[in-house]
Formats: structure tokens, sequence, C-alpha cells
């Protein structure tokens, strides 16, 4: 296997542009994932009392998501055609919802340290965004499409409109026991996000599977970003469980029962697909020679690494599993080297380009 280094040869394959992040017009939609991956490992230290580690996580996922902002509306004002073209793609357009997700992971971090006026703040930006979003990328990316069969754009990225979904549930069902005054509505919209991004996951995993029966597996398409599928369970879980802990309410007590056992059955099929995305990872790099370079979507494997981990210790505390806390503890170790290797490669790959050719 080649080290990671920085890819000289920018490509496009499915759901992972490798252009430089710090040029507007060429920044991937999906570049969230950093927030995603920052944020998350940061929650898992932060539930096990690495507090100081946790805070420097959080504080690399708050600039980055600033810095993401700034760049994305600056493409926005003065590359508009290149948005666009990412929007219309629908092998790119799932990464819009990477900002939806990483904005809900951001505010989740934010509420364990008790900035409840920020999250609550990002808990309305994640959801705007989740709703309009939910919308405008099916309707331009596939039904505005006149090339067709759309399933063979079908990738990993799709995932994150799942990711999305669940980020919104996990951070109303965070704040519920806080705004004792808006607990009717945190339970609502927890519920619904929750639902939506089940049915979703569903939709999404259904149609990924037919690309891959229909069309010949090329090497090279089989991206980081097929990780968040594992992810997308993880993050579903972790709603779950939140969401069996909220205080009574109607839309809670509908649904608590049937919530908390189906967190179960979803950590379970997490923890299943975990070794066969891993034996993909083998194929891919070992069997394929495909090189294992630098990319934005490497943050597409960090955050379901670290979400597995948020996953197993939320659902073994709220449903009294030790062993299923234990595994959640012991993998976060998993979840922080990623990290260290991804980022410590990001500031590889942004010196390589920035620095004058010899």
């Amino acid at each position: 296997m080649q080290p990671i280094q920085d890819q000289q040869q920018p490509q496009k394959h499915a759901g992972t542009p490798t252009t430089p992040w710090w040029r507007p017009r060429d920044l991937t939609p999906g570049y969230f994932a950093l927030v995603m991956g920052s944020g998350i490992v940061s929650i898992s230290l932060h539930l096990r009392s690495y507090f100081i580690a946790s805070i420097m996580l959080l504080i690399i996922a708050a600039v980055s998501y600033v810095l993401l902002v700034v760049l994305n509306l600056w493409r926005l004002i003065g590359h508009r055609s290149a948005m666009a073209e990412d929007f219309y793609d629908i092998r790119q357009s799932f990464g819009f919802f990477t900002f939806v997700a990483g904005t809900g992971v951001l505010g989740s971090r934010l509420a364990l340290s008790g900035w409840w006026t920020t999250a609550v703040a990002l808990l309305v930006i994640a959801a705007i965004s989740w709703l309009a979003l939910g919308y405008l990328v099916p309707v331009f990316a596939v039904l505005g499409k006149a090339e067709r069969p759309i399933i063979k754009g079908a990738n990993g990225s799709w995932f994150v409109w799942v990711v999305g979904a669940q980020s919104v549930a996990v951070l109303a069902a965070t704040l519920e026991p806080v705004l004792a005054g808006s607990r009717d509505i945190l339970a609502i919209t927890a519920v619904f996000a929750w639902s939506i991004g089940l049915v979703l996951y569903v939709a999404v995993a259904v149609f990924v599977a037919l690309r891959m029966m229909s069309y010949p597996l090329d090497p090279r398409e089989f991206n980081p970003p097929y990780w968040v599928s594992m992810g997308a369970l993880a993050i579903t879980v972790v709603a779950a469980a939140r969401i069996a802990e909220m205080a009574p309410s109607p839309m809670v007590d509908a649904t608590r029962g049937l919530v908390a056992g189906m967190a179960v059955l979803f950590w379970c099929f997490a923890t299943w697909m975990i070794p066969a995305l891993f034996g993909i990872g083998i194929w891919r790099h070992m069997i394929a020679k495909v090189p294992l370079v630098y990319e934005p979507g490497l943050w597409s494997i960090v955050f379901p690494l670290g979400m597995y981990s948020v996953a197993g210790i939320y659902l073994g505390r709220v449903n009294q599993l030790p062993i299923v806390e234990a595994v959640g503890t012991a993998w976060m170790w998993v979840a922080v080297t990623a990290w260290i290797i991804t980022f410590a490669a990001m500031l590889r790959a942004i010196v390589l380009r920035i620095s004058p050719r010899r």
C-alpha cells in the first residue's frame, strides 16, 4: 500500500473530488466532513472525560466550520457556475448535506459545553438547510437530469442525506432537557427527523445496491464516502438513544419503545458492516492497486469511525449494555488514530500545494 500523499493529478470519481480546498472555485461540496469528523471525535473524547483533547478538536471543528462557510459563500458569489455544476451533478450534489451534518454535529458538541444559545442557532440553521436541500437536491440533481438511468450515479455520498436528518434529530434531543419551554417542539423535531432519516436510509441503500448490481464495479469508485453507509446507521443509533431518554411527551411516548428497540438492531448491523468496509478497502488499495492518497473524502471515514464510538457509548449507557459501551470506548482510539492520520495528511497536502515548485 502506498503511503498517504498529495495527489498530483486531480481526478473526479463519484463523490470524491480531490481539488485544493482553499481555492473557492474548486471547493468540493463534501468538505464539511472535516467538521463532522473533528466534531464527533471531540464528542467521543468528551464522553470519556478527555476534556483537553476534546476542546482542541472542538476548536479545530469550529474554526474549520467558519472557514468553510466563508469559502462556500465566496464560491457562491464569485464562482456560481462551478457550484451550480456540482449541484446538478448527481455524483457530487449529495455532498452539500455535509453542511447540514457538520452544523448539527458542531451544535451537539457545543451543547455539551453549555453553549446553549449557539447550539439553538445551529439547530435552526441545520433544520432549515436540511429541509431546503432535501427538496432541492433531488429536484435539480435527479428529476432535472435528462440523462438516464439516474441510478448509475448512485454512490456512498448519498448516505450523507441520512446523516443530515439524524444530526438534526440528535441536536434537537440534546437540547430538549435544557429548553423546558420548547420540549414539545423539540420532541416533534427529533422524532420527525429520525423517522425521515430512517426511511431515507432504506431508499438510499436500495439505490446504491442497484447501482452496484447493475454496473461494472470500478475499484476507484469504492471511495471513502461508502463508509458513510455505516456512519448513517451509527448516528441513527445515537439519535434513537437520545430520543429514548427524553422527557415524556405525546410524540416521544408514542415511539419510545420502537425507537429504543431499533437502536439495538441498527448498532448490530453497523457492527456487522465494519469488516466488510475494511475488506473493500483492502481490495481497493492492496489488490486493485488504487493509490492511497489524501483527498477530502477521507474525512468520510473519520466521521463513521467516531460516530460508531459515540453510538456504542450512548447506547450502552441508556440501555445498560456494558459490553456495548466498552466497545464504543475502545473504538474511540481507532477514531482518534484515523483523525490524527487524516489531519496530518491534509496539512501535508496543503504544504505541498502552496510551497514553491522546484
